[in-house]
């Protein structure tokens, strides 16, 4: 498992953990955020226009657009150099 900080200013505060854990064997990578009580699980498969439209649209749920913006971007990010 690895923790990356998003370190994110919301309306709800900081976002800050971001814990990431890759499943080789399932092929897939597991994404959670504590302080939104928000996870998903990533294949490896799923393209990244699809991805990033799904994770932007979960996490605007729970928090504003910009926030949600940047922390899908980081998202994408780490979990696309695993």
């Amino acid at each position: 498992m690895k923790i990356r900080k998003a370190n994110i200013i919301a309306q709800i505060g900081m976002i800050g953990d971001v814990y990431l854990h890759e499943n080789k064997k399932e092929f897939h990578t597991l994404v959670a955020v504590p302080q939104l009580e928000w996870s998903t699980i990533i294949s490896y498969e799923e393209e990244k226009a699809s991805l990033y439209e799904r994770l932007e649209a979960s996490l605007r749920r729970l928090t504003e657009e910009e926030p949600a913006l940047e922390l899908t971007k980081k998202i994408i990010h780490w979990v696309t150099e695993m």
